[in-house]
Parts: structure tokens; C-alpha cells; sequence
């Protein structure tokens, strides 16, 4: 049974039950190659999820992952690596709209940092958001020089993530150099997360030939966007799919902030 799992190639894309991430499962079930996993803290509402593909005619499948709790994850690796050997494709698209202070945005920065450890990863994408570099640029001269850096590591980004956290919780995160937006900051992260994951890769695996970027769907028609959005998810979808479906022997875009299927300044 492993044999001949281990050769047949995979793509997961978390909090993919609904909206934009069930819009990215359709499509690659349509396009991908191997099997085509959705994933949801709801074991019920995923296997729903898989049930309205098939009705479609698309062969999907279901395996349940909750972002936030580090257990789910460690299971989730370990079932990749044990049935495929790994993960050929992994769009992280699971997330929520931060809406008050006291939220702890390292859940989902450490949550996608641990779930990187999967081996024999080939594409990796990061669903971020313009708003990522829209906060960028309201941020003081020094954040935005330590976001911009090419040496900033790990370790940085996780202290200034939690330093705008504490900032908040005393209402000082503007006299500190931060906008008023979490999900901003939040997403800001996840882009510079991103960079620093690339490189890494870039330094230590370079023979994997791995590409792993951020991108932004653009503003989407979702229960956390709004129906005022002005693209569906089946649109708001193409970037993802188009970072996720790169061809063999690609070496770019690589370490990027994508939108609309172009390399976007940071």
C-alpha cells in the first residue's frame, strides 16, 4: 500500500471546506495530477465539502486539520509522510479575520512554521493579502526596515509580532510604529514569514528545487470579506492554483509576494 502511495503525488489545502480554499481544491482537482486533499477543523462540514465536488464530477479527499491546535498538525504530517511520503503541493489557506486586540496572532505564524517541516514538500504558496503591503507602508521607517530585510529571521519576526501584540494590550501599538489594523499586521507576518522560509530552503535544501511564495487572492466574496467583494472564489482562486500548479524545473517566482499572477514589489 505504501509503495505504491508513496508514487502517487499530493496536494493539501487547509481551511479548504468553503470559500476561497474550496474554490483552490477545485480547481486543482481539475488540473493536479495525484490526489487532491480537502482539510477543515469540522470533520462533518469537510466531508460535505468532498460530497458537492463529487456531485460536480471531481474526485477529491478529506482529512481533518485545525490550524490552532498543534496535535491536529503533528498528525496530519504524520499521515502525509506515512501514505504519500510527503506533500507535492501545500497552499496554506486556512485563517480569520482578527478582530480584537487580544488575539494571539503567533497561533497561525507558528502553525504554518510547524506544518513546514514536512518533507519532500515541492510547492508551497501562502494565502496573504494587499493588505499585507498596504500595512507595510504604514508602519514606521524602522519596522518596515526589518520587514524588508534580507537577514530579518525567524526568531525577529516572531518578537515583533509579539511585541505589537503586547503594544495593543496597552493601547501603545501606534506610539510603537504600528497601524491600526491586526489582520494587517497579521498578514505582514505571514509575507515575511514567507521570505524568510524561501531562503532557508533556498540555503539548505537548494537540490529540492522547492518554491514557496505569498500571495493575495485578491478582495473576495467570502463570509470573512463580504458579499461586496468584487471577485468570486472561483476567481479570487487563479493566483493560488497558478503558484501551486508550477511546472517542473521552475526556479521562479520563489521567496515573492504574488497578486494576479505577478511579482509584486515589497
Amino acid at each position: 500500500m505504501f509503495l505504491f502511495t508513496a508514487m502517487t503525488k499530493v496536494a493539501v489545502v487547509t481551511g479548504s471546506n468553503k470559500g476561497i480554499g474550496l474554490s483552490i481544491v477545485r480547481a486543482l482537482c481539475k488540473q493536479f495530477e495525484g490526489d487532491v486533499y480537502v482539510t477543515a477543523r469540522d470533520k462533518t462540514r469537510g466531508e460535505e465539502a468532498v460530497k458537492t465536488l463529487a456531485s460536480e464530477g471531481l474526485k477529491s479527499k478529506f482529512h481533518q486539520l485545525d490550524i490552532n491546535d498543534i496535535n491536529s498538525i503533528i498528525k496530519a504530517a504524520a499521515f502525509f509522510k506515512d501514505t504519500y511520503g510527503g506533500v507535492d503541493v501545500l497552499v496554506n489557506n486556512a485563517g480569520i479575520a482578527f478582530k480584537g486586540k487580544q488575539v494571539d496572532l503567533m497561533l497561525v505564524v507558528l502553525s504554518v512554521l510547524k506544518y513546514h517541516s514536512i518533507s519532500y514538500l515541492k510547492l508551497v504558496v501562502n494565502i496573504s493579502s494587499f493588505m499585507a503591503s498596504r500595512t507595510l507602508n504604514q508602519c514606521s521607517k524602522e519596522l518596515q526596515a526589518r520587514f524588508r530585510s534580507e537577514d530579518i529571521t525567524e526568531d525577529e519576526l516572531v518578537e515583533l509580532m509579539k511585541r505589537f501584540v503586547e503594544k495593543t494590550k496597552s493601547d501603545q501599538h501606534k506610539e510603537d510604529g504600528w497601524p491600526q489594523t491586526a489582520y494587517g499586521v497579521s498578514k505582514t507576518g505571514l509575507t515575511v514569514l514567507s521570505m524568510i522560509l524561501a531562503r532557508r530552503l533556498s540555503k539548505e535544501r537548494p537540490q529540492d528545487n522547492i518554491l514557496l511564495n505569498a500571495c493575495c487572492p485578491g478582495w473576495v466574496r467570502t463570509d470573512m470579506a463580504g458579499d461586496k467583494a468584487p471577485k468570486s472564489p472561483d476567481e479570487g482562486a487563479i493566483t493560488p492554483v497558478y503558484l501551486a500548479l508550477l511546472p517542473p524545473g521552475a526556479t521562479e517566482p520563489h521567496g515573492r509576494f504574488v497578486s494576479d499572477k505577478e511579482v509584486q514589489k515589497w
